[in-house]
């Protein structure tokens, strides 16, 4: 059996050395992201991404997703991909007000389950067309909680007689 070329030899090396970073930056990307949410059986810690938003993971009808934070949002939001991904069925229609002005979506509900223990089943979604690749999670659950912000970490307390 005949050696390989020198050639093809420097292509394969530079090419594992490729692979090796990119899983290197994708392990690395994951434990920031575990390292940014922490859980002690009581209070809630999430610190501000490097995008500047808090992001709570969660599991919404079994799928895992990632929720920014979005205290401005008076209700739970999703895009219509992630709908139409997850088999919602749209319970009625809305005309919601966002920063990029009034959109037309639908409602739909899921269940809801963030890390740490927050449930909430069959909560109404509204379903829009163009939100991007994170849900928005809204004050409507939010607001059943007892939360603060301060220097980058938003904790969250356990709710007690609510």
């Amino acid at each position: 059996m005949s050696e390989f070329p020198r050639t093809l030899k420097i292509a394969t090396v530079w090419l594992l050395v490729g692979i090796a970073v990119f899983l290197g930056f994708r392990t690395l990307e994951a434990q920031q992201q575990k390292s940014r949410f922490s859980h002690d059986g009581g209070t809630i810690e999430i610190r501000r991404g490097p995008d500047g938003h808090y992001h709570w993971p969660a599991r919404l009808n079994g799928r895992n997703v990632d929720f920014l934070v979005d205290t401005g949002a008076t209700t739970t939001a999703i895009s219509t991909a992630l709908a139409r991904e997850l088999g919602l069925e749209a319970i009625g229609s809305v005309q919601s007000s966002t920063a990029g002005g009034v959109v037309r979506g639908e409602v739909a509900r899921a269940d809801l389950v963030l890390d740490g223990g927050v449930r909430v089943e069959r909560l109404p979604l509204v379903v829009l067309p163009a939100l991007g690749d994170n849900p928005l999670l809204g004050m409507d659950v939010l607001g059943k909680l007892r939360w603060q912000q301060q220097g980058g970490v938003l904790r969250i307390e356990p709710a007690t007689g609510r």
